[in-house]
């Protein structure tokens, strides 16, 4: 009860029934599944190269190919896409990136018309599995009052992107100024314990029991609860929000001072401390530097720093390392890099 009422209070007010869970996928699913018993249908939005889970409905609406190279062909009829909004490489790059509003509630609007209103739109608030990739400016706002006109629900997942990791807001949904109706989240919540939770209002809560009732065998034990609540305690007491402000900008100013050296970094995403080195073979196609991208990985690995690729093209460095990271870490990550991109992979 505690853990619920502290994740409750970091949340606006009107979000204020808790589920304990046990992963990121067991939140996301069990967020679908109080959209659509709430509104009594199951089609779903989903945006596109996203990553949500692996129960069948958080996979359902991941549509990340480098997390399933069939995610688009197999995806279940109930489920649509709309762009990704990527300003970099996407569709609409730039200033372009406007659009990506008005096209997404063009096609919400075109589903109810054509009796498939939505369910819920889900999205993560800041585009984490493209790299890092702040949403353009007004692009929830937009999309989620088209789903709430059509009797919908808006999903935030902040599984990747909450607990203050982005260093300006606590959660990613505040970048954009909006609220949602159901809020996901996990990873950081129990740093390392298995530790989840989907947050919502009570009557979409209340809606579920038409279901039968929820039940999470582990979730919210006391043990999850204690690790659940140390970790808030230290992210306060710490200021690791702060901390991930002050080193996230400064180790993006490093690798944006690498970029300037290094033609094979084509752009440096992110906030915080999520972070994304995207490599192109030539900045201006903006050809993915794929192979290079996993080379320069294990090359890292041998230097003792550990990054994975991200993105459906593989050449984007994911770069979220513990919120507790130094300036002088940060400095050993940007000296290594430089190494790998001076003298080879």
């Amino acid at each position: 009860m505690e853990l619920s009422e502290r994740l409750a209070g970091l949340l606006p007010e009107e979000l204020d029934t808790v589920f304990l869970v046990n992963s990121g996928s067991e939140a996301v699913d069990l967020a679908l599944r109080l959209a659509w018993a709430a509104t009594g249908r199951q089609d779903t939005v989903a945006v596109e190269e996203a990553y949500h889970g692996w129960t069948y409905a958080s996979d359902a609406v991941s549509t990340s190919i480098a997390d399933n190279p069939n995610a688009l062909s197999s995806r279940p009829s109930w489920v649509h896409t709309v762009a990704a909004p990527n300003s970099y490489r996407g569709r609409r790059r730039g200033a372009e990136a406007r659009r990506y509003a008005p096209e997404a509630v063009a096609r919400i609007t075109e589903l109810a018309e054509q009796g498939h209103p939505p369910a819920a739109f889900i999205s993560e608030p800041f585009y984490g599995n493209a790299g890092g990739i702040p949403l353009p400016d007004g692009y929830l706002r937009q999309v989620y009052d088209a789903t709430r006109a059509v009797g919908g629900l808006c999903i935030a997942d902040e599984v990747q992107v909450g607990y203050g990791r982005l260093g300006t807001h606590f959660w990613g949904f505040e970048q954009q100024g909006v609220v949602p109706d159901i809020v996901t989240m996990a990873k950081a919540m129990g740093n390392g314990h298995p530790l989840g939770a989907v947050i919502t209002r009570r009557e979409i809560a209340d809606a579920y029991r038409t279901q039968g009732y929820f039940f999470s065998s582990a979730g919210g034990s006391p043990v999850s609860s204690v690790v659940g609540l140390t970790v808030l305690d230290v992210l306060r007491d710490e200021r690791l929000q702060d901390n991930a402000l002050e080193v996230g900008g400064y180790l993006k100013q490093r690798l944006e001072e690498l970029a300037a050296r290094h033609p094979l970094i084509g752009a440096v995403h992110g906030s915080g401390l999520y972070l994304g080195v995207e490599f192109v073979r030539d900045r201006e196609t903006l050809e993915p530097a794929t192979e290079e991208t996993a080379a320069i990985c294990d090359r890292l690995r041998e230097l003792g720093v550990i990054v994975q690729p991200t993105s459906d093209r593989q050449c984007v460095l994911k770069i979220k390392p513990p919120m507790c990271l130094t300036r002088q870490s940060a400095d050993v990550f940007a000296a290594a890099l430089d190494d790998v991109l001076t003298n080879g992979w």
